[in-house]
């Protein structure tokens, strides 16, 4: 069964664990991959890609779980969102995500379409996302969160539903800070189902992200 994680956070943000540790527990919860997305702004992003880039490739060397650099842009106002995206893949973030519209948190409004338009990879828990932001989602390859964590969960349901009316691409992720964050492959395929999609949609899910994947971990 495939299984990956692409949003979740080490001691380099707000998260309890080292590269490592965290990498180990996955392994040992049978992961394929996990990227590392720790929050970040003008303040720190230099910070935590010099550390995760310095520390992935030896973990890599030894684990049957492939870390992958990431990095998430957190409450960053949104026209600055395009120029620490470029930023951020030059200091050699594989996968940007940036922190959505979430219904929990003051995120300021136009975020999610900044980002969108900025280029980033994953938008995180993008909470009642509009239309014009799912199809331009799609129409970008922007991949929409389905999330594990409680307060971004509540509004899976209306993401997946619009998601799945325009065809723009979906990811599921835990949103992981503690050990407790991370979830079994069959718990993560429930948080989809739960979501409204059928199980057949959630493992396309899993398939068509894995291939992009692994252009991802060969580059």
């Amino acid at each position: 069964m495939l299984m990956f994680d692409l949003h979740c956070h080490s001691l380099f943000s707000d998260g309890e664990l080292v590269l490592s540790e965290l990498v180990r527990r996955l392994e040992v919860k049978g992961y394929d991959a996990v990227c590392v997305t720790d929050h970040a702004d003008e303040s720190n992003i230099d910070f935590i890609m010099n550390g995760i880039t310095k520390a992935y490739q030896d973990i890599n060397r030894y684990s049957e779980t492939k870390l992958i650099p990431g990095i998430e842009l957190t409450h960053v106002y949104p026209n600055r969102l395009r120029s620490l995206t470029e930023k951020a893949r030059a200091l050699g973030a594989k996968i940007v995500v940036c922190h959505g519209e979430t219904i929990v948190e003051p995120v300021v409004p136009g975020t999610n379409k900044a980002a969108i338009e900025a280029g980033v990879d994953i938008l995180a828990h993008p909470g009642i996302i509009s239309r014009e932001d799912v199809l331009l989602a799609k129409k970008k390859g922007v991949l929409l969160e389905i999330s594990g964590r409680k307060g971004h969960s509540l509004t899976n349901g209306h993401v997946a539903a619009l998601a799945t009316e325009i065809g723009a691409r979906l990811v599921i992720n835990s949103d992981g800070h503690a050990p407790g964050d991370f979830m079994e492959p069959s718990h993560a395929r429930n948080v989809g189902i739960g979501a409204g999609l059928s199980i057949e949609a959630v493992e396309d899910i899993y398939e068509v992200n894995w291939r992009w994947l692994q252009k991802i971990l060969k580059g």
